[in-house]
């Protein structure tokens, strides 16, 4: 039996990360998948994760793609695509049905029927966008809420409170048409702060509840958990570019500067460390601030126990984690990326959008993490879209 290898391709403004994952045909279930490949290129032809320019994007797929296909000693023809513009939104909506079975015993047929109905009630409401994720938060029979799965049970009514995550499918199509110009198929599409909680959040931590923060160059992402299952995502269009900028332009240094003083570098610029610290900690509460005011807006604000885990390329910056606990007045940590084995080819957390997609790719509709609650999720767009290709 031949080794199942699976490809995780995380398309961001600064940079393309491709893994590619291992996964033993002879391995038991729940094996994680082993990372034998990576590769990585500057990004050109996005801004704030939306395309621009589509053969500019794909000349850096091709040439992230290379390396990490030469470190693997494959060529990969398939692969899991991220997708984190601020274009990524969440609705909310409610559906309900009545069970078709004349002894009212609740079926996968009715569960199926409630998940569409919630659904059709948000399709007014989403004009040029598509439904990625389509998240059941919880089910009720008959205005009681179930500790479970409904199926068995019996009910004059069926509702369910739906969490979907939408994006615009003009963005959706540019991303696949840049991909599969290098000859790759993309076998499905996944919102990015999903694909990094699944590397860097613990089964506790979600279970418990906690807010992922995800610090890009141009763009922060929240997702929250609660009860293991993710009740909310947002993006927000600030990155660690923007504390660059302002370390430039408070100490009047070049940017190449700002960037090593923010990173905690060497340097030859001489400043004032008080006023730097400033200049820090006030763009830093300004993006703990958005965090907190969405927590506010969905009831979560201080009532985390799990707190705020901060990863991506932007987590590492001086003070992250004093600002954050006193804004956000949760517990803060920053994140480790730990698969559970010792790999030699396993970077930093930047690199957990790409690795989460190699999970994803690995898990099954039946896995009880939140990969698996996700991954029952309806790609309605793929599916037409699929349809019109070779």
């Amino acid at each position: 039996m031949k080794d199942h290898f699976i490809t995780g391709i995380d398309i961001g403004t600064y940079h393309v990360k491709v893994a590619i994952a291992r996964l033993p045909k002879s391995a038991r279930d729940r094996a994680i998948p082993e990372i034998i490949g990576t590769g990585y290129a500057e990004s050109r032809g996005l801004k704030n994760g939306y395309i621009l320019q589509t053969a500019d994007v794909a000349r850096s797929i091709k040439s992230a793609l290379a390396q990490a296909e030469k470190a693997a000693g494959v060529t990969i023809k398939r692969a899991h695509v991220a997708i984190g513009s601020i274009g990524l939104e969440e609705l909310y909506a409610r559906g309900e049905v009545i069970p078709a079975r004349a002894d009212s015993e609740i079926t996968d047929a009715d569960v199926d029927k409630v998940g569409t109905d919630s659904e059709e009630r948000i399709a007014d409401r989403i004009p040029n966008r598509t439904v990625l994720h389509s998240i059941p938060l919880r089910y009720t029979v008959d205005g009681h809420e179930v500790l479970g799965r409904p199926q068995g049970m019996r009910g004059t009514k069926l509702e369910v409170d739906t969490l979907f995550i939408t994006t615009f499918e003009q963005h959706v199509a540019d991303l696949i048409a840049a991909v599969e110009a290098v000859g790759i198929f993309v076998e499905d599409v996944i919102a990015s702060p999903l694909a990094a909680s699944f590397v860097m959040l613990s089964k506790s931590q979600k279970r418990a509840g906690c807010v992922l923060v995800n610090i890009g160059a141009e763009t922060t992402s929240i997702v929250v958990f609660e009860d293991s299952t993710p009740i909310s995502l947002k993006i927000f269009p600030m990155g660690s570019a923007d504390l660059t900028n302002d370390i430039a332009l408070g100490l009047k240094i070049p940017l190449e500067e700002a960037e090593k003083i923010k990173r905690g570098g060497m340097t030859a610029v001489t400043y004032s460390k008080k006023q730097l610290e400033e200049i820090i900690d006030n763009r830093l509460a300004t993006t703990c601030s958005l965090i907190d005011t969405h927590l506010k807006k969905i009831k979560r604000d201080g009532l985390l126990p799990a707190g705020a885990i901060f990863t991506g390329g932007g987590s590492n910056i001086f003070r992250l984690t004093e600002v954050a606990k006193r804004v956000l007045s949760l517990p803060t940590r920053i994140a480790t990326l730990d698969l559970g084995n010792k790999q030699a080819k396993v970077k930093d957390a930047s690199w957990a959008v790409a690795y989460g997609l190699c999970m994803w790719g690995a898990a099954d509709q039946e896995d009880a993490t939140a990969i698996g609650v996700v991954r029952k999720t309806k790609h309605s767009f793929l599916t037409w879209l699929q349809q019109f290709l070779p």
